[in-house]
C-alpha cells in the first residue's frame, strides 16, 4: 500500500473527495430505515396519510441528493483511477527505458508487456472500486449495527455476531487468494511469451510445418493459465455464498426475535422493519465488499509486480555528469563477462589497447561473443572481471546523454521506427539538418532508394516493414552516421548486403570519416580487413589481436576464417609460406 500512496500523491483532491462523498451518501442511506419506521408507526398505524405523504417526499429528496452525491463521487473516483493508471504507465515506460540489459534479460519482454498492460489495468480497476466502496461499505455495515443498537441493543447483538463471523470469512479468503492471483499473472506472462514467439516467428513455423506442434504448446500454456485462474476463482467464489448464508441466518433469527418482542410489546412494528432494513443494507454492502475484496486482491498482486520494476534498486546508476575526458582510445584490461545464470563465461580474458584514431575490426564465428563485446564496450553490462576504459572512463559510469553522443550504433538486427525517414535519421541528433542526413544516406548507399520512395518524408511503417532487409541495414548505418559520434559501431550491420554494395559502403565510410574510431563487427574477413587492428574471438576467448598481415602470420583461427572465405588464395598462401 505504501507504493500506492507514493504515486497517488499527485491526485490528492480526487482521492479525498471520492470516498468522502460516498461516506456522505452512505450517511443518507442510514437514515432511510428510521424514516420508514416513523412512516409505519406514526403514519400507517395511525391512518395519518398526510404524514405518510410528507415523509415520502423526504425519502424522495434523500434519494435525489444521494444520487447527485453518488454521481459526483463516481466522477472523482474514475478521474483519479484513470489519471493514476496513465501516470503509472508513463513511469513504467520510462523506468523500463532505464533498466540495464542484465535486468531486461532477467525480467523478459513478455513480463514487462504484461505489467504495462494487464497489471496496470488491474490496479486501475481495483483503485476505482476502492475509492468508491472501501470506506463506504464498512461504514454502512458498522453504521447499520450502531443504528440497530439505538433501536434495540439486545436484537443488535445479532448484527455484531454476524459481522464478526463475516470478517473472519472475508480476511481468510483474501489471505488465501492473494498469492494465487500473483501466480495467475505469472502464468499469463508465460502464455503471452508463447503468443509472442508464435507471432514473431510465424514464417519459420509455417516453413517447417510446425503449426500443430505450436498449437499443442499454446494449448498446454493456456490450460495451465486456466487452471491457475480457476483455482483462484474457486476460493474467491466462496465469498458470496458464505456471506449469503451468514446474513440470511442472521436475518431469520432477527425476524424471529423481533416478532416475539412485537408480540410482547417491547418493540414496535416500525422498529422491526427498520432492523430488517438495516440487515438488508448489511447484506447488500457485504456482497459489494466481497466482490471488492476479490478486485483489490488482484490489484494488490499486480501492484507488487509493478513495484518490482519501479522500485528496483540494484541497477548500476550512471553518473549525472559526464565521466568522459579528452583522452581518446579504448582499452580492455583482462576483461571477462558471464551472463546471469549462465554456465560459462561469454568472454574470457580479453586484453588489448586501441590507440586514438585507430579502427578496430572484430571477427569470430557464431557465438564467439562479438555482440557481448559490443554491449560491454557501450557500458550496457558491467564486466565480471577486469576493467574497460573508453576515452578515459569506465563506460558504465558514462551518463546516458554523453553515451548517446559518444557511440553511434548500427545494430545486428536493424530496427526502424514508424514515422518518416527524416524522423528515424534524427533519433541520435534531433537538430540534424537535411543536408547532413542526405550526406549520411549517400555514404551508406541508401540515398537512391530513399529518393525513389519519396525522399526524407518517405513513410516508414512499424519495424520498417516497407523496406527490405538490406535497405533497413543501410538506413540503420545512415542513422548512426547522422549523430556525428566519436565512435561508430557496426555490429554485423552489413550481413544482408551483397559483397559489391558492402565494399562500396565501406569505402564511403573510410572516405567520409565523420567519426574518430570505427568498430566493425563482422563474420566476413572483407568487413574487417581495412581496419588497423583486428580482434579475433574464438568461443569467447581472444585468439588474436593485430593487423591483417600480423594475424595471417600468427593466428591460425584468423587464417582458417580467411581461407574459408577466400579459398582461391589458400594455395598461394601455402606457396609463399613454403618459400
Amino acid at each position: 500500500m505504501r507504493f500506492l500512496w507514493k504515486y497517488l500523491s499527485k491526485f490528492k483532491k480526487e482521492v479525498a473527495l471520492a470516498p468522502a462523498l460516498k461516506m456522505l451518501e452512505a450517511l443518507f442511506d442510514l437514515f432511510v430505515p428510521l424514516l420508514v419506521a416513523t412512516i409505519i408507526d406514526n403514519g400507517i398505524e395511525k391512518s395519518n396519510m398526510s404524514y405518510v405523504l410528507k415523509m415520502s417526499l423526504v425519502l424522495i429528496l434523500l434519494a435525489a441528493v444521494g444520487l447527485a452525491i453518488s454521481i459526483t463521487a463516481q466522477y472523482f473516483a474514475a478521474k483519479a483511477s484513470v489519471l493514476f493508471a496513465s501516470d503509472l504507465r508513463k513511469r513504467l515506460f520510462f523506468r523500463i527505458q532505464d533498466l540495464s540489459y542484465a535486468k531486461l534479460d532477467k525480467t523478459g519482454t513478455d513480463t514487462l508487456m504484461t505489467r504495462m498492460s494487464s497489471d496496470v489495468n488491474q490496479v486501475q480497476s481495483g483503485l476505482n472500486l476502492a475509492l468508491r466502496l472501501l470506506l463506504r461499505s464498512p461504514f454502512i455495515v458498522f453504521g447499520s449495527m450502531i443504528m440497530a443498537f439505538f433501536i434495540d441493543w439486545e436484537t443488535a447483538l445479532i448484527f455484531a455476531a454476524a459481522i464478526l463471523v463475516l470478517s473472519f470469512i472475508i480476511f481468510g479468503i483474501m489471505r488465501i487468494t492473494s498469492p494465487l492471483y500473483k501466480n495467475v499473472q505469472r502464468k499469463l506472462d508465460k502464455m503471452l511469451s508463447r503468443v509472442r514467439e508464435n507471432l514473431t516467428g510465424v514464417r519459420v513455423i509455417r516453413a517447417f510445418r510446425k503449426e500443430a506442434q505450436e498449437e499443442k504448446l499454446f494449448y498446454k500454456e493456456n490450460i495451465t493459465y486456466t487452471d491457475a485462474q480457476k483455482k483462484a476463482g474457486y476460493f474467491s467464489s466462496l465469498l458470496n455464498p458464505l456471506t449469503f448464508v451468514v446474513i440470511n441466518l442472521a436475518t431469520v433469527f432477527l425476524i424471529y426475535t423481533g416478532a416475539l418482542k412485537v408480540s410482547s410489546g417491547a418493540l414496535s412494528k416500525g422498529s422491526v422493519v427498520a432492523l430488517y432494513n438495516y440487515m438488508a443494507q448489511i447484506l447488500i454492502e457485504l456482497i459489494k465488499l466481497a466482490n471488492l475484496i476479490v478486485s483489490i486482491t488482484k490489484a494488490l498482486a499486480s501492484c507488487d509486480r509493478i513495484a518490482d520494476i519501479l522500485e528496483e534498486k540494484d541497477e548500476p546508476a550512471t553518473l549525472n555528469t559526464s565521466a568522459v575526458g579528452n583522452k581518446e582510445g579504448i582499452s580492455f584490461d583482462n576483461v571477462s563477462f558471464t551472463y546471469e545464470n549462465a554456465g560459462a563465461p561469454s568472454l574470457k580474458n580479453i586484453d588489448f589497447t586501441l590507440k586514438p584514431g585507430e579502427d578496430l575490426g572484430v571477427i569470430g564465428g557464431t557465438g564467439s561473443g562479438k555482440t557481448t563485446f559490443i554491449n560491454l564496450l557501450q557500458g550496457l553490462y558491467t564486466c565480471s572481471e577486469g576493467n574497460i576504459s573508453v576515452s578515459g572512463a569506465d563506460p558504465v559510469d558514462i551518463s546516458s546523454g554523453e553515451r548517446k553522443r559518444l557511440f553511434g550504433l548500427a545494430p545486428q538486427k536493424s530496427v526502424l521506427f514508424s514515422g518518416t525517414v527524416r524522423s528515424n535519421m534524427q533519433i541520435l541528433d534531433e537538430d540534424a539538418s537535411d543536408k547532413e542526413i542526405l550526406s549520411s544516406l549517400k555514404t551508406s548507399m541508401a540515398l537512391d532508394f530513399v529518393e525513389e520512395k519519396g525522399g526524407l518524408d518517405a513513410v516508414v511503417e512499424q519495424g520498417g516493414r516497407n523496406f527490405s532487409g538490406g535497405q533497413r541495414q543501410r538506413l540503420s548505418i545512415a542513422r548512426a552516421l547522422t549523430g556525428k559520434n566519436r565512435i561508430l559501431i557496426l555490429d554485423d550491420a552489413t550481413s544482408a548486403l551483397d559483397f559489391r554494395t558492402e565494399k562500396l559502403l565501406r569505402e564511403g565510410l573510410f572516405k567520409s570519416k565523420g567519426y574518430k574510431t570505427l568498430i566493425s563487427v563482422s563474420q566476413r574477413v572483407s568487413g574487417v580487413m581495412g581496419c588497423q587492428k583486428i580482434l579475433v574471438l574464438d568461443n569467447g576467448r581472444q585468439a588474436g589481436f593485430g593487423s591483417h598481415e600480423e594475424l595471417m602470420a600468427s593466428c591460425h583461427v584468423y587464417r582458417d576464417i580467411y581461407y574459408a572465405q577466400f579459398p582461391e588464395n589458400e594455395e598461394l598462401g601455402r606457396s609463399e609460406a613454403f618459400v
